[in-house]
């Protein structure tokens, strides 16, 4: 009994922690969500649009995301042993590194025709595509500087700012969207573009607003500037614990992204019920992504102040959270295809297949999320090479050719797809849950990056 009650208290206790960040997760992925349904009105062409659109902008800037997500140990283990000074550099460094990533995408994102006809993706969808993502562009300083808070205050604990500056911001997404896609209140009619408009500016507003309102929290990480902030030797060591994150989303990421380009391959409705059944599964993946969040950043704290114990069944009560949303999403998913479908389009190609996808998505939800909080648990111990080789493993080894196989030589089409990307989750989950077990039960140390 009393062993009963305390796994009652470390999975209420890892509830409470993990709630805010899926509040900011949900708040962020809306955005395109909302996006999505907005230019549902113009038809399946412009869904396929803004949804590849959102996908080639991710891919693009995956890699970056991932780099920035090394203050995920090195500030939460700080901030856990009570190294200030440490924790401070290490929200400095991420902020440089968030400057040079903007510089790397904005760039990338330019040639948008050219790289998805190159890629020969439907015609009346490649300019659409490309003009929303340079609209979005305009938004890629402040999503980096952004990402760097939030991390920042999810290592320290307190990320209520985070949360009212997505709130905001997704409220005047939908206003901006509202008024640039269709005209409406004497305002250009856009069309897709109105849609990445709206969110480079929304994107802007949220990172402004979160640095007024969490000051007092982040004053003492960003003033005064550390000049050992710039020296290379410690922000080698942080990039050497971000580069193999960054690879690890980049090469998941761009699995996703290489099925969305197979279904172009099969037609515009095969793409725009693709995007629509995977417009949806990102949007309930948020739950253990912020699970992985808070588990990165509990786990990363305990290992600070040395309390092995807690690290431990921290990352225990992460895995059941997550694995256990997502088993009740499965189950949404696999009953209600039709009703979900058509919350984005009743064109009935598009809702065809939506339909056939949305019960697969159901599947691949628990893979997806004990995949993600495993990779969070991992993250928190410094621990981001391995899970790097097994991401590439389960995905490239498995995932995708066994997709590519299915979609193309039998009649499954693109059940088949879908099926590889149920394969290769459930090959990443199992990898890293070993490598999970095989870390807790060995020796957990700090990082240090600061080496005097």
């Amino acid at each position: 009994m009393q062993r009963s009650r305390g796994w009652h208290r470390d999975l209420r206790e890892m509830a409470q922690v993990a709630a805010p960040i899926v509040l900011i997760n949900v708040g962020i992925q809306a955005m395109g969500v909302v996006d999505a349904i907005m230019v549902g009105k113009l038809g399946g062409a412009a869904i396929a649009a803004v949804a590849l659109g959102n996908f080639y902008f991710f891919n693009v800037s995956v890699f970056g995301i991932g780099l920035l997500f090394a203050i995920d140990p090195v500030v939460s283990q700080a901030f856990g042993a009570g190294d200030y000074t440490a924790a401070a550099r290490g929200v400095q460094r991420g902020l440089l590194l968030a400057v040079a990533v903007t510089v790397v995408v904005t760039l990338a994102l330019m040639p948008g025709e050219w790289v998805l006809g190159v890629l020969q993706q439907p015609a009346d969808v490649v300019r659409e595509t490309a003009v929303y993502t340079r609209r979005r562009a305009l938004g890629a300083l402040p999503f980096f500087i952004f990402a760097v808070f939030r991390q920042t205050l999810q290592a320290m604990g307190p990320v209520r700012p985070v949360i009212i500056a997505a709130l905001v911001a997704n409220l005047v997404n939908a206003a901006a969207n509202w008024l640039l896609i269709f005209g409406n209140l004497g305002f250009p009619q856009l069309g897709v573009a109105g849609s990445g408009y709206a969110t480079a500016i929304s994107t802007w507003l949220m990172m402004l607003l979160v640095l007024p309102l969490a000051w007092p929290l982040l004053r003492d990480m960003l003033r005064p500037w550390h000049p050992e902030s710039h020296r290379w030797g410690p922000l080698w060591r942080m990039m050497r614990i971000g580069i193999p994150i960054g690879i690890q989303w980049f090469f998941e990421s761009f699995a996703f992204g290489l099925t969305a380009l197979f279904m172009g391959w099969m037609g515009t409705a095969s793409l725009a019920g693709h995007e629509i059944a995977l417009n949806m599964a990102a949007m309930t993946f948020m739950v253990p992504l912020g699970i992985s969040g808070a588990a990165s950043a509990v786990v990363g704290r305990a290992i600070g102040r040395g309390d092995l114990p807690s690290a431990r069944r921290d990352a225990a009560a992460a895995i059941v959270c997550g694995v256990g949303f997502m088993c009740i999403s499965a189950i949404i998913f696999m009953a209600f295809p039709h009703q979900l479908a058509t919350l984005y389009t009743h064109e009935v190609a598009t809702v065809t297949v939506a339909v056939a996808l949305i019960p697969l998505a159901g599947w691949f939800q628990v893979f997806d999320g004990l995949q993600a909080v495993t990779s969070g648990v991992l993250r928190g111990t410094g621990d981001t090479r391995v899970p790097a080789v097994l991401h590439m493993i389960a995905f490239w080894g498995v995932g995708i050719p066994l997709g590519a196989w299915l979609g193309f030589r039998t009649p499954l089409r693109e059940r088949g797809l879908w099926i590889g990307l149920v394969a290769g989750l459930a090959a990443a989950a199992v990898l890293q849950s070993l490598r999970v077990i095989w870390r807790m039960r060995g020796e957990l140390r700090r990082v240090v990056i600061d080496h005097h």
